[in-house]
This record gives C-alpha cells, sequence and structure tokens, in this order.
C-alpha cells in the first residue's frame, strides 16, 4: 500500500511513524520541501514537492496540515477517489464540511476523520460495555478536557474556539458512546488566567451541559491550562455500573487523601496520552484503505459534532440553552 502524507509537523511524523509500523510505503509532501526531506530521512521514507503530488498514483492520502489548508487540499484529493485520513476538523464551517461530504458522494471518496479518541483502549471498552447494556440504562456522564499548556497565539489565530478545537471530540465521544444524537447544550466560559484568549473572543475555561435526544445528560468542563498535566477523563454512571476512563497512575491531579499511588511525572500532553490511540487509528486506517474494514469514522460525524460546537458559541451570546 502506498500513502501519501501531506504535512510534515507533529502529526505528519505521527501518522509517518505508524503507518510504516503496519507495513505502509509512504511518501510526505509539505509545504517546505526541507521539512518533507528532513521527516523522510528521520524514517527512512519517500519524499516529494507537494507541487507534484498529482504526478504520482497512491492508495491512500493522509492529511496532516493546519486547518485552514484541509478544504483546498481535498478539493484536489477527492476527485481521485481514493480513502483518505483528515485530520479533525474537516473544516471550521459546517457549509465547508457539506461541500466537502458532496464531494465525497460525488466522485465516490471516503474520508476517515481523525477522532483519535475512539481508538483509545480504555475509551473504547467503555463504549462497548454500554453498548452490550453491561452499564446499563445510562443515568449520566462526567468529562474532563483539560490542556496541560495554553495554546500559542499563532494556534489560536485558526483554532476557531475551545469548542471547535477541544470540545469536539467530547461532543464525537457523547454521540458514538450514547448512540444518539446531542439535543441540547448549554455553555458557559471565561477567561481566567491567559489573557491571549481574550483577543479570539474565545476562553481558558469552560464549562458545558448538554443532553442528548435519548436523555442523557453531560457535564463538560475544559481547561487550556493544567499545572500538573493533559488530563482527559469520561465517568459513565448507569443502572447497574459507574466506570471511570483515565484514570490511572499518570493522571494529572493530585489525591489529597494520598491513597492512589500516582507516577511522579503524569501525562504531559496530549500525544503522549493518546499516542497508543494515534497508532491504532492509522492502522485502522491502513485496513480501510485495503478494503477490509468499513469506514470508522466518517465525514458525518465531524460535521455533527460541530455543529454541536457552533450550539455552544450561540450558548454563550445569548447567555441560554440552544437546540443543536
Amino acid at each position: 500500500m502506498r500513502i501519501a502524507i501531506l504535512g510534515a509537523g507533529r502529526m505528519g511524523a505521527l501518522r509517518t511513524e505508524d503507518l510504516i509500523k503496519v507495513g505502509a510505503e509512504v511518501t510526505i509532501f509539505n509545504r517546505s520541501s526541507a521539512g518533507a526531506k528532513s521527516l523522510a530521512e528521520k524514517f527512512n521514507a519517500n519524499f516529494a514537492e507537494i507541487s507534484d503530488i498529482g504526478k504520482f498514483n497512491f492508495d491512500g492520502y493522509v492529511v496532516a496540515t493546519a486547518t485552514d489548508s484541509h478544504i483546498g487540499l481535498l478539493d484536489k484529493l477527492i476527485p481521485l477517489g481514493k480513502p483518505i485520513l483528515c485530520e479533525k476538523p474537516i473544516s471550521l464551517t459546517v457549509e465547508d464540511t457539506d461541500l466537502v461530504i458532496e464531494n465525497c458522494h460525488k466522485f465516490g471518496t471516503q474520508i476517515q476523520v481523525g477522532f483519535q479518541r475512539r481508538f483509545d483502549p480504555p475509551i473504547s471498552k467503555a463504549a462497548k460495555l454500554v453498548e452490550s447494556g453491561e452499564v446499563g440504562i445510562l443515568y449520566a456522564m462526567h468529562m474532563y478536557a483539560h490542556d496541560h499548556q495554553p495554546s500559542t497565539i499563532e494556534f489560536l489565530e485558526g483554532s476557531g474556539s475551545i469548542y471547535r478545537d477541544l470540545h469536539v471530540h467530547d461532543f464525537d465521544l457523547v454521540r458514538w458512546i450514547t448512540n444518539s444524537e446531542i439535543a441540547t447544550v448549554y455553555a458557559t466560559q471565561e477567561v481566567r488566567q491567559h489573557k491571549q484568549y481574550a483577543k479570539y473572543g474565545d476562553a481558558d475555561v469552560s464549562l458545558i451541559s448538554l443532553k442528548t435526544e435519548s436523555g442523557v445528560q453531560v457535564a463538560i468542563t475544559g481547561t487550556r491550562h493544567n499545572p500538573v498535566g493533559h488530563d482527559v477523563r469520561i465517568e459513565i454512571f448507569g443502572a447497574k455500573d459507574s466506570i471511570s476512563i483515565g484514570l490511572n497512575r499518570k493522571t494529572p491531579i493530585h489525591d489529597i487523601d494520598r491513597e492512589l499511588d500516582f507516577a511522579a511525572v503524569r501525562y504531559q500532553g496530549f500525544v503522549e496520552r493518546f499516542r497508543e490511540a494515534f497508532a491504532a487509528e492509522a492502522a485502522a486506517f491502513y485496513q480501510f484503505a485495503q478494503g477490509n474494514i468499513a469506514n470508522p469514522c466518517p465525514p458525518e460525524s465531524a460535521r455533527q459534532a460541530l455543529k454541536v460546537a457552533l450550539a455552544c458559541e450561540k450558548s454563550i451570546k445569548t447567555l441560554k440553552p440552544e437546540t443543536v
């Protein structure tokens, strides 16, 4: 299988490493040919000028570039009719996402969206427990999405908001785990410490209350800074069981009771927290591109999660719950 990876940054490097491990022949393309060359040499892969990508024949493509470049690249790749792994979000607007989905239908192209948390072993196990009925009727969920370090100004300029960037993962998991669409949201936010967020109408702290169409109530907290580390956890409460996901020795929170055996150093970033998930996601894309499995995360999932994020932004302005 010949896979083209567009982007030689952090995500491009992750995708290159993981796809080579599962047997793919990788060629790297990047705006900077020097960046592509450097990454290719590190993993003994191929590289080429991004302007020449149309001269090659690949079995699949990975779009691992900045969000604002996704639409332009997808416009060129979708007509080729080959499977694509695109990092989330496809776009920051529903309108552009709809155009991508429409083009996919037109050319028979399938896009797998990079919601890596679905491939995290504990999260995947929890979803199966819910689906099997072992947790019972779902009562509620608590979700925590706390970054270790605040975003740079360069990142903030194109991130959209804390809802479209950070919480879109949570919204996808709510839909996936409960097997129900999100009906209503109520969001509040503040800039508590890191003032650069205010410049973009964004926040470094968020709190979301939402309810699914099936009646599951979910509380989500978000922070752009956690001095202890990167904290992503889920608690699921049902009629038969209560389960926690992401609570382990490396969870970045201090135990006042001092009864838990935490590690000295906790998760320092999202790559470390979800490294196994990224590898499993790349392996799934490799199988998907070969036609061995169905698309594990279609673009419609990205569209629905984005709609929830936009409803949260509307709730911030209206100061009341909003329908998705």
